[in-house]
């Protein structure tokens, strides 16, 4: 059963040019993961330093098994790093009702 991942970033807009290599590394690495399905980033309309990704995998584990990667680990603490703060995970999985 596939998983809707929702990342939730917020930073300053002074470190886009930092960030923004990473966020495209981050996106073409998970990419190429078995279970892999879709991304997509929105940005907030009044403000657009905060982030979101909706990201869809075809199981929970397969998104684990990306997650625990020495790549998407060092990956991820370059991101925090640069924006001060945990980047928050949310996982949902489609309801049968």
């Amino acid at each position: 059963m596939s998983v809707i991942v929702i990342v939730k970033r917020v930073f300053r807009m002074d470190h886009t040019q930092k960030l923004v290599p990473l966020l495209k590394q981050l996106r073409e690495e998970s990419s190429k993961r078995p279970g892999y399905i879709s991304r997509t980033t929105y940005s907030k309309i009044s403000d657009p330093g905060e982030l979101i990704v909706i990201a869809e995998w075809e199981s929970v584990e397969d998104w684990m098994n990306w997650m625990n990667t020495e790549e998407s680990r060092e990956l991820q603490w370059q991101i925090d790093s640069i924006i001060g703060e945990k980047t928050t995970f949310e996982v949902y999985r489609p309801e049968e009702y």
